[in-house]
C-alpha cells in the first residue's frame, strides 16, 4: 500500500506548507526590516513595520490558509524561542551590583503601570484582556513582555497582535516627544537617561530617546530598563497564580511556561558565562528577527472588520497611563 501524504486546506503537502508558512513570515519580516531603514519610517522600527505589513496583507488578500501551519509555528513556537533568547540581553550581575536603586524605581513603574492601566480600563469599560497585556507591556518591556505573558493569561492571537501594535505606536510617540523635549528640560544627561529608562516602553525606545544625550545617558537608561526586564519574571509568576485561581476546570490549569524558565537560564548564562561581545551581538540580531517574524504571524491573525472598536478604549487607557507615568517619574528623578 502506498504512503498517504497529508495536505493542508491550500492543497500543499503539510511539510511544504510548514516550510512555506515559516518562510512567508521571514519574508515579510525582512521586508519590514528594509522598510524600517527608510527615513522617518525608521522611527517605528522593524517590528511595527512588519506587523503593519502583515495586517495590510490580511485585509487585502485574506489569511493564507494553505500556509497556516507554518505561520502559526512562527507566531507560537518561534515567539517563545525569541523570548528565551531575549534573556541574553539581561545582565543580572550589572543590575544587582549597580542598579539596585534603579530597581526600586523600576518596581514602582511596573506595578504602577499595570494597576493604573487596569483601573482606567475598568472605568472606561475597556477589554480587560487587551488592557492587561498593555499594562504589562507599558510597565515591563513592550512587545517582548506582551509576548511572554500572552500564553500565561490565555490571550487570543489577535488580542496579542493588537496589543503589540498599540504598545509600539505609543512607545514611538513618547520617544519622539522625549527627544523633542530633551534640550528644554532642566536635567543633566544622567537624570534624563534615568527618566527615559524607567518610563519608556521598549528597549529600542529607551535607546533611541537617550542616545542623543550621550553615552553616559544611554548607559544609565539601559541599566534602568534592564531592571524592568528582570521584573518580567515575578510579573509572569503572579499572573500565572491569578490565572490559575480565577479559572475553572481545565481553564484553571496553567502550565509553567518553559520559555520563561529558558529566559531565566539565558539571563544567567549571559551574566556569568564568558561570552564574547560578537556572539552576543549575533544572538541579539537573531532574537530581533525571530520576534519580528512572530509578530508577522500575529499580524496576519488580525481582521480589522471583526475588531471594530475593541482597541480604542484600551489604547486610551495606555495613553493616559503612559502620560501619568512620564509625569510622575519626571518629578521623582
Amino acid at each position: 500500500m502506498g504512503h498517504r501524504t497529508s495536505h493542508t486546506k491550500g492543497g500543499y503537502p503539510a511539510q511544504l506548507a510548514f516550510a512555506l508558512g515559516v518562510g512567508f513570515t521571514f519574508a515579510v519580516a525582512y521586508a519590514g526590516t528594509l522598510l524600517a531603514g527608510l527615513p522617518v519610517v525608521s522611527r517605528f522600527g522593524a517590528m511595527i513595520c512588519s506587523i503593519f505589513l502583515a495586517i495590510l496583507y490580511r485585509q487585502v488578500f485574506g489569511y493564507p490558509e494553505g500556509l497556516r501551519i507554518g505561520i502559526q509555528f512562527s507566531s507560537k513556537v518561534l515567539l517563545r524561542v525569541a523570548i528565551v533568547l531575549f534573556g541574553f540581553r539581561l545582565n543580572l550581575a550589572v543590575v544587582m551590583e549597580e542598579g539596585l536603586g534603579l530597581l526600586v524605581r523600576d518596581l514602582g513603574t511596573v506595578a504602577g503601570a499595570i494597576l493604573l492601566t487596569l483601573g482606567i480600563a475598568k472605568w472606561l469599560g475597556a477589554d480587560l484582556g487587551i488592557s492587561t497585556l498593555l499594562g504589562v507591556g507599558t510597565g515591563v518591556c513592550g512587545a517582548a513582555a506582551i509576548a511572554a505573558v500572552s500564553p500565561i493569561i490565555g490571550a487570543k492571537e489577535d488580542d496579542t497582535a493588537i496589543s503589540v501594535g498599540i504598545i509600539a505606536l505609543t512607545g514611538t510617540l513618547f520617544t519622539v516627544i522625549y527627544t523633542f523635549l530633551r534640550p528644554l528640560l532642566p536635567f543633566t544627561a544622567l537624570q534624563y537617561g534615568v527618566w527615559s529608562g524607567v518610563s519608556l516602553h521598549e528597549i529600542a525606545h529607551v535607546a533611541a530617546a537617550s542616545s542623543p544625550a550621550g553615552e553616559d545617558a544611554l548607559a544609565i537608561a539601559l541599566l534602568a530598563k534592564l531592571g524592568r526586564v528582570l521584573l518580567l519574571i515575578p510579573v509572569s509568576l503572579i499572573l500565572m497564580y491569578k490565572t490559575s485561581r480565577a479559572g475553572e476546570g481545565d481553564k484553571g490549569k496553567v502550565q509553567f511556561p518553559w520559555f520563561l524558565a529558558g529566559f531565566v537560564v539565558t539571563s544567567v548564562i549571559s551574566s556569568y558565562a564568558p561570552i564574547s561581545k560578537q556572539v552576543l551581538t549575533g544572538i541579539t540580531t537573531v532574537t530581533s528577527f525571530l520576534l519580528t517574524s512572530a509578530m508577522v504571524g500575529l499580524g496576519l491573525s488580525i481582521s480589522l472588520k471583526t475588531i471594530g472598536g475593541r482597541a480604542a478604549k484600551p489604547w486610551l487607557a495606555v495613553l493616559i497611563t503612559s502620560a501619568v507615568l512620564s509625569a510622575v517619574t519626571y518629578l521623582t528623578v
